[in-house]
């Protein structure tokens, strides 16, 4: 791991690990070799065996509860700057659209100083002035992902929310966080996933769909290895939201025994 306290967690495991090892050889002759009679009885070596062995584990599970984050946080900050990208990308595109649009209008500003030849009023076509199709409203690109995810197509998915969550609809932020947060989970890429559910929980904390948002981030937590997460935020689903509808409370159960929360 990079971060400091990962580190130092990791010496001092490997310390405990010579440590025990010295035990179980005698400690070069000064200690004894940890025996067990057959009375349950253990000698001295065994006894500090035992607490060695519950550090070793209570460190371990701090490195990997460590290393869940930093998956997290380094997912979080490529994301941003993919956002950061499209941004700039879409604002580029707009500028050339701005500019392609005042030069047709320049070209057609003569046309009404001909009143002997009257022209047509042209028909729209149903392209932009780039030939490419009129881009789609966030409804249609909601309903169209949420029915590519339904058929497991996850990067169809996934463009569709991208989408939703360009046009700054805030109407629809949170149905398109929870469609991108679905093809992410589809696509296994759980950090981003457990990011997106975090997004659209926070965006409407007593909405509808702030139940799934939870049970959808502690199965991101589940699957990367964070049961610790994932079970606290099984609790928090639990007393913010104490009557979930059957089928909700139903997989909230079989979450927390998959992640074997008490």
């Amino acid at each position: 791991m990079d971060s400091r306290e990962g580190i130092a967690l990791q010496n001092q495991i490997l310390q405990l690990r010579q440590e025990m090892e010295q035990l179980r050889r005698g400690g070069g002759g000064s200690l004894p070799p940890p025996t067990v009679s057959r009375g349950g009885s253990s000698g001295g070596g065994s006894e500090l065996v035992g607490p060695l062995l519950e550090r070793v584990n209570t460190l371990q599970d701090e490195v990997s509860r460590l290393r869940g984050r930093v998956d997290v946080l380094e997912n979080q900050n490529r994301r941003l700057r993919e956002d950061f990208e499209k941004y700039q990308g879409d604002m580029e595109f707009r500028l050339g659209q701005g500019g392609g649009g005042g030069s047709a209008g320049s070209g057609a500003a003569p046309a009404p100083s001909r009143p002997a030849a009257p022209v047509a009023p042209p028909i729209a076509a149903p392209t932009t002035s780039t030939g490419a199709p009129p881009p789609r409203t966030p409804d249609r690109a909601i309903a169209e992902g949420n029915a590519a995810l339904g058929r497991n197509d996850f990067p169809a998915a996934e463009a569709a929310a991208r989408e939703a969550l360009a046009s700054r609809s805030g109407a629809h932020a949170v149905a398109a966080q929870m469609l991108l947060a679905g093809a992410l989970s589809g696509k296994r890429d759980f950090g981003n996933a457990a990011i997106a559910y975090n997004e659209a929980y926070t965006r409407a904390r007593t909405g509808p769909r702030a139940p799934e948002a939870l049970l959808g981030l502690a199965n991101s937590f589940q699957s990367l290895g964070n049961r610790r997460e994932a079970c606290d935020t099984l609790n928090d689903l639990r007393s913010q939201f104490p009557n979930l509808r059957p089928p909700l409370a139903a997989q909230a159960t079989t979450a927390r025994q998959r992640a074997q929360c008490r």
